[in-house]
């Protein structure tokens, strides 16, 4: 399936030592013809970490997609009835954010458009980031799971000796996803040795 032409959101959320694994993909996107709409969390806007400032990530999603980012839970609302999108993509998507959306909570903008998103029948791919997958948030990514219209990229522990609860998409996998996603199914394998490939 092709890409050209599709709207696609992109949603960010703090896990900020992926960023560097996601930002090719999103390119490979725009240069496969989609317009990428990036969304945002108020903790990817405003913090500072070892991996760069809020600003500095802002201003680099904007100048690869050639979009203002959605920074507002108002601004991302009307990506349900008035700018639909054809998928809602996650990634990274935290722990955090990953339990609000297994608990219809509804308190960033990339959580909002992704609400819009399922609201509309359309596919919303995630691609996990989170140290405690396999730990207490493992309830919440198996009801994401087993939820219609929400696919994820595969993903795999990341380093099971020091952190055994701990999971991380395949990031080179997303195009592949969404193409899968826009098709109505989940690309297998699922579940994947992450810590073997380095990716």
């Amino acid at each position: 399936m092709s890409l050209q032409g599709c709207k696609i959101g992109f949603g960010l959320t703090g896990s900020h030592c992926t960023y560097d694994s996601v930002f090719p993909e999103i390119e490979k996107l725009v240069q496969a013809g989609a317009n990428v709409i990036p969304v945002v969390t108020f903790t990817v806007k405003n913090t500072e970490t070892r991996f760069g400032k809020g600003e500095d990530w802002i201003e680099r999603i904007e100048n690869l997609t050639g979009n203002k980012v959605i920074d507002s839970i108002v601004k991302a609302e009307p990506l349900g009835p008035k700018i639909p999108l054809d998928c809602m993509v996650i990634a990274p998507l935290t722990g955090n954010t990953m339990s609000k959306f297994a608990n219809a909570m509804t308190d960033s903008p990339v959580l909002m458009a992704a609400k819009a998103t399922i609201r509309n029948g359309k596919p919303v791919v995630l691609g996990i980031s989170t140290n405690d997958a396999l730990g207490l948030n493992g309830v919440n990514l198996m009801r994401l799971m087993a939820t219609k219209n929400i696919y994820f990229i595969p993903f795999g522990q990341d380093d099971p000796v020091k952190k055994p609860n701990s999971m991380v998409a395949r990031m080179t996998k997303l195009s592949e996803t969404i193409e899968s996603a826009m098709a109505g199914k989940q690309l297998q394998p699922v579940i994947v040795e992450r810590y073997l490939d380095g990716n």
